[in-house]
């Protein structure tokens, strides 16, 4: 089954697919290229995929949302998006007679004209479209890589570790229990730090749960982190005191 977002390229005109695919070597104005395309597609690009992502996981915390929206928006994931697609190819039959040469060759795998393209795509889409036709597009054809995220990719308990170590502590991790029959058991973990559990786990494995106390205590150390911000600025410089010398008398020597 073709793609939304390459059946909605199909009704693209002329001069927005040859922007969309013009590399901004190939002409003398960069304002004729991709780039401006891309550089509304990346915007948009984040939207559609933190909007999902907020209506996928509603038990996610914001933390956890983020890394995940780091990984799914990467160029890396743009780069691949971009292969499936086919748009290193379009982008070599558009060129016309320099197709087969090296420049556009090379043009046409790098990984970042590759995201720069998907990027493009999105842009031209919008524009033309808008939101809410290009959304459910975006979704689909990043949808493996959202999967991948949440299933694979994030690793809390590396990320958690190399956090604190910067202050010296450890995690530690305590299996608090388990429950259901052998087939689906639930086990539940506590990520503990100083004799402090700061994350709490729920998983069908230990080490599914270890992840989901790492998140949870990511989340509220940076929630800590945030608090602590808050209160210096709220606080701000001393002012003075009725019973405090005046400031010239200070630095003078005056009592």
């Amino acid at each position: 089954m073709a793609s939304r977002l390459l059946k909605l390229a199909e009704q693209l005109d002329e001069a927005t697919m040859r922007q969309l695919f013009t590399h901004a070597s190939l002409v003398s104005d960069r304002g004729h290229s991709y780039e401006r395309l891309e550089f509304l597609g990346d915007s948009v690009l984040g939207l559609c995929i933190t909007t999902d992502l907020y209506r996928r996981f509603p038990e996610h915390a914001e933390g956890h949302l983020a890394r995940l929206r780091a990984y799914v928006v990467s160029r890396a994931t743009c780069a691949k998006v971009a292969a499936r697609l086919g748009l290193g190819r379009m982008m070599r039959e558009r060129a016309g007679g320099d197709q087969q040469s090296g420049e556009m060759a090379q043009l046409a795998v790098n990984q970042n004209v590759l995201a720069d393209l998907t990027e493009s795509l999105i842009g031209a889409l919008y524009v033309t479209f808008g939101f809410e036709a290009v959304r459910p597009a975006v979704v689909e054809a990043f949808a493996e890589h959202i999967e991948f995220a949440e299933k694979s990719y994030v690793d809390h308990k590396t990320e958690l570790q190399e956090h604190l170590a910067k202050a010296g502590t450890i995690v530690v991790y305590r299996l608090v229990g388990f429950s259901g029959p052998p087939h689906d058991r639930k086990f539940e973990v506590e990520a503990v730090v100083e004799g402090e559990p700061i994350g709490h786990g729920l998983g069908p494995s230990k080490k599914r749960a270890e992840q989901e106390a790492a998140a949870e205590a990511l989340q509220m150390l940076a929630t800590r982190a945030r608090r602590a911000s808050r209160r210096v600025r709220v606080r701000g410089p001393r002012r003075p005191q009725s019973g405090d010398a005046p400031a010239a008398a200070l630095t003078s020597g005056e009592t």
